[in-house]
C-alpha cells in the first residue's frame, strides 16, 4: 500500500471532520491507487462511486494541501471528472 495514499486519508479525514461527505467520490490517483471518500470517511478503495476525479499523485498533493484549487486543476486539464459534476462541486467545497 502506498505511503502517499495512507497519508491522503488521513489528511482527506482531518479535513472533512466528523461530517464525512454525504456524496460518494474516488481519487483515482494515476500508477498509485484510489480513494474512496463518502459519509464513512476517506479510505484505500476502488469501490464504484457518483464521481470518479483522476489525476497525478503531485496534482492531488497540492489539491489537498490547498495549494491548487480543484476548480482550476480541472480548467487546465490536470484533473479530470467522470461522474456526477454536482458532487464533484460539493467535494471541491469540502476539501477548500
Amino acid at each position: 500500500m502506498s505511503d502517499f495514499l495512507e497519508s491522503a486519508v488521513t489528511e482527506l479525514n482531518s479535513k472533512m471532520g466528523d461530517g464525512g461527505f454525504d456524496g460518494s467520490a474516488k481519487f483515482d490517483v494515476a500508477g498509485v491507487g484510489a480513494i474512496v471518500i463518502d459519509s464513512a470517511g476517506a479510505r484505500i478503495s476502488d469501490d464504484e462511486t457518483e464521481v470518479t476525479l483522476s489525476a497525478d499523485a503531485d496534482t492531488f498533493q497540492e489539491i489537498f494541501d490547498g495549494d491548487l484549487n480543484p476548480t482550476s486543476a480541472f480548467m487546465t486539464g490536470k484533473l479530470s471528472v467522470d461522474g456526477d459534476m454536482g458532487q464533484a462541486m460539493k467535494l471541491a467545497a469540502v476539501l477548500a
